[in-house]
């Protein structure tokens, strides 16, 4: 079974893959872009290898779906979890009202409060099914290692809801300089633009608090987060610092670009979601078969748990054959097993195999939406069954040619294919059990292209 041949090794090789306490060795992996402050190198390492700490990331609700540009960061509280600390999930069902200006170039469209909560009850659900995969399939639960910490998800609407405005301006506001919240990259470029409004402007006071409060509560003195961040968490380390006297450390994650400079997880301008109803299994499984072989290295470092010798030689594999691909599937069925579970990754692997293998079986598995997704622009045609109905009569049934003569021609010229499979014969009569699929369905092909799903009525 194609699924146990993917995790099962995974599971005897966790501890080659395991980095312990110490988070900051992933570093072997490229992992982190910065670290704040920067000369607290030695004072983390302490830290992670003393005791067990508490790492958050924020996630703020702009749609209702995370995509594959959050899986960094994702990956980076797994690999916390791994070795024995806590992760926190934050959702910024507060902050997701304000908008963080990082990285934009405009302001964002305010969001009524049942648009929030609809978005942030989607996107938890998408955090806890990848922590529960992880678990399930790529952990090791009779390994020496301590076992994983649920992560924590917290929503930061539920402590500013019960603080007033002037109290948080008066407690929390003096702390803040104007001058060094102008000074942010944020800040500045869009004051170099269109300007910026008040409300982006605190964003990143909330930011800051948010951390303070997690320090009161969790004590939680990591903040993960892409390299926009960086301001942020700077904000963040500075009101910690004037206010509750504690050292916090800020670690920041490289911004994945592709070939072209754009930010990773954009296809022609649209988002892969890693909700399975706005990118299926199969789309998603395809954009990272797609990747670039000059990006894939990195990516199987950074967005897999696989150990780093076993990736160096999946390279070597990859680069005597390049043309199989076989870095970027491994990449594919990881991350697709991963965010979508098996499940998931069957589909994926079943509709990949019925549309470029051209595999009958793996066809006749899928169901009427799946068939659709993977001939993209095929034509849908019912046909009403009758007795002795040739291959002729159904092809011009389902309108796949212009005229009778046309279909002739076609057919008998090798032109024309019943589920994948040549036909020569117009005057064979189609029979259920050697025509009709598992599911039901039938599909006629006419030339390289041009796809017809026949549904009998």
């Amino acid at each position: 079974m194609i699924i146990k041949r993917l995790y099962q090794p995974l599971v005897t090789q966790i501890r080659g893959c395991h980095h312990g306490k110490n988070i900051l060795s992933l570093s072997d992996r490229g992992f982190f872009q910065a670290l704040f402050p920067g000369n607290a190198e030695p004072e983390i390492r302490k830290r992670f290898i003393t005791k067990p700490q508490t790492i958050y990331a924020g996630f703020d609700p702009t749609a209702d779906s995370l995509h594959v540009g959050n899986l960094l960061v994702i990956m980076g509280l797994i690999h916390c979890q791994r070795g024995g600390h806590q992760p926190i999930a934050l959702l910024g069902g507060a902050t997701g009202r304000i908008g963080d200006p990082s990285g934009r170039n405009s302001e964002r469209s305010l969001m009524d409060v049942s648009s929030v909560e609809h978005n942030l009850s989607a996107i938890q659900r998408q955090i806890e099914t990848i922590f529960e995969n992880h678990e399930k399939f790529f952990w090791n639960k009779k390994s020496a290692a301590p076992a994983l910490s649920r992560v924590k998800i917290v929503n930061n609407a539920d402590w500013y809801r019960n603080l007033s405005v002037v109290g948080f301006i008066a407690n929390i506001g003096r702390h803040f300089r104007l001058g060094d919240m102008i000074t942010m990259s944020s800040v500045q470029q869009r004051l170099q633009g269109d300007g910026m409004s008040f409300t982006e402007f605190t964003y990143q006071v909330f930011q800051a608090y948010d951390w303070l409060h997690l320090l009161k509560e969790h004590d939680c003195r990591f903040q993960l987060g892409g390299s926009d961040q960086m301001g942020n968490l700077v904000a963040g380390h500075r009101l910690i610092g004037r206010t509750a006297k504690k050292s916090v450390y800020g670690l920041t994650l490289p911004l994945i670009t592709n070939e072209e400079g754009n930010k990773f997880g954009k296809s022609a301008g649209n988002a892969i979601w890693l909700d399975q109803d706005k990118t299926s299994p199969f789309s998603f499984y395809q954009f990272f078969i797609r990747i670039a072989d000059s990006e894939v290295e990195n990516l199987l470092k950074l967005l897999t748990l696989l150990p780093l010798k076993e990736i160096d030689e999946i390279m070597v594999q990859h680069k005597q054959v390049p043309e199989l691909r076989q870095a970027q599937r491994k990449l594919a069925q990881q991350i697709t097993l991963l965010v979508h579970g098996e499940t998931g990754l069957q589909k994926a692997e079943a509709i990949s195999s019925a549309l470029y293998k051209g595999s009958v079986d793996a066809l006749g598995k899928l169901n009427l939406n799946e068939v659709k997704e993977c001939f993209a622009g095929a034509a849908l045609c019912e046909i009403l069954p009758a007795p002795g109905m040739t291959i002729l009569e159904a092809a011009m049934k389902c309108k796949c040619f212009a005229s009778e003569r046309d279909a002739m021609r076609i057919i008998t010229a090798g032109g024309f294919y019943i589920n994948q499979n040549q036909t020569k014969n117009i005057a064979e009569v189609l029979s259920p059990s050697v025509h009709v699929l598992e599911n039901g369905l039938t599909l006629f092909r006419v030339g390289k292209k041009n796809y017809y799903i026949v549904t009998w009525l």
